[in-house]
């Protein structure tokens, strides 16, 4: 009788080895000074504070952040095409953007990577992507786990998760609460769909129109798989840079992720009792994506709302008098914004208003 082994059960050693080779140069060009070095450790290190004085945050009362997330149903996008150096960025992305929204700094970045076997070229560019979004945020990715699970994942298949840690000063935390009547709405341009409302997407490009990835779509300037492959933007080092032109004053009142829940449901999250949003239809130009799914699958308004960023992936709730200022400076790093609407006093939620 033959002996059983672990390669015989779908895990081969010899190219998992292959796989964790390739990975420490995508680590480690991430480092920042505050990594401390721990080779083949079962944990990754990390110090609060820088011990150069010249760049010493000098913490008072410093408050962690933590949150995480996926990718989702977009990987099913990345395996169609044979591309996967980019949803690594949507993975980082999807939890700095989070972290973000409290004022955070990202500090750090782990992430979990499950296959059904070895693969070591694909795991390479998915680290890559992860890598690169890092460095993209300002973090380090500090570390992560392979899971090799032949009997739960096709394949072909995979799927991947992430984590995030920032810091931020205790009074400096964002949270909605200072929110009130006459703040300005400022939405801040996605790069389409980032990486949300993809089973509605998928259904609609794929099951209902009969799109293939290669397919070219005049409407849109690229193919069906370059147009729902596009990375989440990340919105890291713009707003950080926001926030520190504005350390002395009370400016940003609140910020929100557009994720999952459209503009409504998130910006809901962050609005405290007492006041509304109203958001005015028409402020700013919906990206042809969201139009061009919208008609295939004649979808309703409503669903697309509540599904879709519909053009905006971050929205910031700022004090008004500030509020050009603070469009001045997002252009300047590259970021498209408007005015897309006011805070007045009401019943606590997001409403549509007129232009």
């Amino acid at each position: 009788m033959a002996k059983a082994t672990y390669k015989d059960a779908g895990v081969d050693l010899d190219i998992y080895r292959e796989s964790m080779a390739r990975l420490p140069r995508l680590l480690t060009r991430t480092f920042t000074p505050r990594v401390i070095p721990l080779k083949d450790g079962f944990a990754g290190l990390f110090q609060l504070d820088f011990t150069n004085q010249l760049f010493a945050r000098r913490y008072q009362d410093p408050v962690l952040i933590s949150c995480t997330d996926g990718v989702g149903t977009k990987l099913k996008v990345a395996i169609e095409m044979g591309r996967h150096d980019t949803v690594g960025i949507d993975l980082v992305a999807m939890s700095v953007n989070d972290a973000l929204c409290c004022g955070a700094e990202p500090l750090f970045f782990l992430d979990y990577v499950a296959m059904p076997k070895d693969d070591p070229e694909r795991l390479e560019q998915l680290v890559a992507g992860i890598s690169a979004g890092c460095i993209e945020a300002d973090c380090a990715l500090l570390g992560g786990e392979t899971a090799i699970l032949p009997d739960l994942y096709a394949t072909g298949d995979y799927d991947l998760a992430g984590f995030c840690v920032g810091v931020a000063e205790r009074q400096r935390v964002i949270d909605g609460r200072a929110i009130e009547p006459g703040d300005a709405v400022i939405g801040i341009a996605s790069t389409g769909l980032h990486s949300n409302g993809y089973s509605l997407a998928r259904k609609i490009a794929f099951d209902i129109a009969g799109q293939k990835v290669g397919d070219y779509v005049e409407e849109l300037g690229q193919t069906v798989g370059e147009a729902l492959l596009t990375p989440t933007q990340i919105y890291v080092r713009p707003v950080r840079q926001v926030l520190s032109y504005y350390r002395v004053k009370n400016v940003v009142h609140g910020i929100a992720h557009i994720t999952g829940g459209g503009l409504h449901e998130n910006l809901e999250r962050i609005v405290p009792e007492g006041v509304r949003v109203v958001i005015e239809r028409g402020r700013w130009p919906v990206p042809p994506v969201f139009t061009w799914l919208q008609r295939l699958g004649e979808v309703d308004q409503t669903e697309m709302d509540q599904v879709f960023n519909m053009g905006l992936g971050l929205v910031m709730i700022v004090a008004p008098f500030y509020a050009e200022s603070v469009r001045h400076q997002l252009a300047r790093s590259g970021l498209k914004s408007w005015i897309v609407g006011r805070v007045e006093p009401g019943p606590r939620g997001v409403v549509w208003g007129t232009m």
